[in-house]
């Protein structure tokens, strides 16, 4: 069997304030990609002006004053420009955000291992991590 060069990608949206991220915005980004949990495979400025229009700037694009703290994505476009509008509907006039698409490297070890066996992930869906917490907080106080 083949092995995967990359595993599942998810976008995500991170907001910020001012135009440019403040480095400490992505520190558990880069703790993630330095302890190989997650590749940031593309990442996608965005900012609302105050009269509604987007501004978009590529990370390679950038004129170096992004200070990631050394996230270098490994390819830019894989974040389409559809992708990035639909993303950044939900920014606000005067805020920023980025799109960032990570790749999942455990997601990567189990769709391959699931393959190897003959099998497939055929789907997954994404709780975000404050509803998940909300449902425990709520069955652990029906446990009680």
């Amino acid at each position: 069997m083949k092995e995967f060069r990359f595993g599942p990608v998810e976008f995500y949206l991170v907001g910020f304030d001012g135009d440019r991220p403040d480095p400490a915005t992505f520190g558990a980004l880069t703790d993630l990609v330095s302890s190989g949990v997650v590749r940031v495979l593309d990442f996608v400025l965005v900012t609302r002006t105050a009269d509604g229009e987007l501004d978009i700037l590529e990370l390679d694009e950038g004129d170096g004053s992004l200070a990631l703290g050394g996230l270098e994505p490994i390819v830019a476009g894989l974040a389409s420009e559809d992708d990035v509008l639909a993303l950044a509907e939900v920014v606000p006039p005067g805020r920023s955000a980025a799109v960032v698409a990570l790749e999942l490297l455990f997601a990567r070890t189990l769709a391959q291992d699931v393959a190897a066996a003959g099998g497939q992930v055929l789907r997954t869906e994404r709780i975000p991590a404050p509803v998940v917490n909300a449902v425990m907080d709520i069955l652990e106080q029906e446990g009680e």
